[in-house]
């Protein structure tokens, strides 16, 4: 679903504008994009006065669509406050294409380097490296109705999908990036667009769709590290058996060994040491979307993560790739909390500049509360935005979190 439709828009119903207030500075360096052709200067609306009205939407409940935003864009306070002109509903549309999303990958990157680590796990005290989840979600959207009537008429769907390639960053809790893409192969595959956006000093953490062993060696050659699952019929042979410790047991671990895997071709194998840690979890059988049961993939019970860690405790290994799952509840909540099911703009461009000013978003949340996201603190700074809370109230409310995370924990 996405959000319901527009009511009308009033000034007392536009508040918490210190919030986005604060972010005029950095975003004064998108100004002058999108203007390379207008020798006249006679553009109205700027990148950066576009991102602050994006981001507006985000947070404010009572904003649901562009004629939403275009709304908003016509209120004294939002355009004294946020320096933003009347924009034209046409200027709006026309954003999404002028410009470029690639450029608010700048911002991003400037906002978490202000951003202090969280507490971290002390079982990955020995793991220097940034632990980084890997995975992409579906989106779909609707296009111009043309278009969406020749894909009805060829693929019997109107809806174009898209895939959000993501990059999250356990310590820091945000997103560090997301690519997005049409969904398909070549290219577009999950794989190949990971293999083209590795860092060096990172620990990639991946589900079994990423298992391939060119990739794995592309980490490796770039420095980092990987903790891939692999796929419950994969072959190959046991080169080094290592002992288990009572403390693997106790995490699940079957075995721990080094192992080789000799089919295919040679230029496909792994160039390194490949470490295959075996561990217990619950089996399944996929029994589709609308039957009941899992959704998933089939699983025998066994997971089997391959890693080129060598020095790191089996238990550890475990604990890592549990982090996984992480990465499902950020979609979750950029999906359903931040309302990203639903995008002001269909084309591919579009949906990245809504969706960077939504990783914006989650990077506010973060420096303001100093804590991770959730559901109840993104309900109060929509309160706050709406004007049902004062700014009294939301300190006291962040306060009240810091105040539970200092308190002792008992058993």
């Amino acid at each position: 679903m996405g959000r319901k439709k527009d009511t009308e828009i009033r000034e007392r119903d536009i508040c918490g504008m210190k919030l986005l207030q604060k972010l005029l500075p950095l975003l004064d360096q998108l100004r002058d994009l999108g203007c390379e052709r207008d020798k006249a200067g006679n553009r109205q609306l700027h990148c950066d006065q576009y991102c602050l009205l994006v981001l507006l939407y985000l947070f404010n409940p009572i904003v649901k669509s562009l004629r939403g935003i275009q709304q908003a864009s016509e209120l004294n306070k939002v355009q004294r406050l946020l320096g933003c002109p009347r924009a034209a509903l046409g200027s709006l549309s026309e954003a999404a294409t002028v410009f470029d999303a690639e450029r608010l990958k700048g911002v991003i990157a400037e906002l978490g380097m202000q951003l202090e680590p969280l507490a971290r796990d002390k079982r990955l005290v020995d793991i220097h490296q940034k632990l980084t989840l890997v995975d992409g979600s579906l989106i779909s959207a609707l296009p111009r109705i043309m278009h969406a009537s020749w894909l009805k008429s060829q693929t019997g769907s109107g809806l174009v999908k898209w895939r959000l390639h993501t990059h999250f960053e356990v310590d820091r809790y945000v997103p560090a990036r997301i690519d997005v893409t049409p969904d398909g192969g070549g290219e577009h595959d999950e794989r190949a667009v990971l293999e083209r956006t590795i860092e060096s000093d990172r620990l990639y953490v991946m589900d079994r769709g990423y298992a391939k062993f060119a990739l794995f060696n592309a980490i490796v050659a770039a420095r980092s590290s990987y903790v891939c699952r692999l796929r419950d019929n994969s072959v190959y042979e046991v080169v080094e058996s290592r002992p288990l410790t009572d403390t693997d047991r106790a995490a699940g671990v079957l075995s721990d060994e080094i192992v080789r895997f000799s089919n295919g071709k040679e230029t496909a194998r792994p160039d390194h040491p490949l470490r295959l840690i075996c561990v217990a979890t619950s089996p399944h059988t996929s029994r589709g979307k609308y039957r009941g049961g899992s959704t998933g993939v089939d699983s025998d019970g066994i997971l089997r993560i391959a890693t080129n860690l060598l020095d790191v405790p089996a238990e550890v290994i475990a604990l890592i790739y549990r982090f996984r799952w992480s990465i499902e509840i950020f979609f979750r909540f950029f999906k359903h909390v931040l309302g990203c099911r639903h995008f002001i703009s269909h084309s591919e461009n579009g949906i990245a500049l809504q969706t960077y000013c939504a990783i914006i978003a989650c990077l506010v949340i973060a420096l303001y509360t100093g804590r991770k996201p959730t559901i109840r603190t993104y309900e109060m700074i929509c309160f706050y935005f709406c004007g049902l809370a004062s700014e009294e109230e939301l300190l006291a409310h962040i306060a009240k979190l810091h105040a539970q995370d200092q308190a002792p924990q008992t058993k």
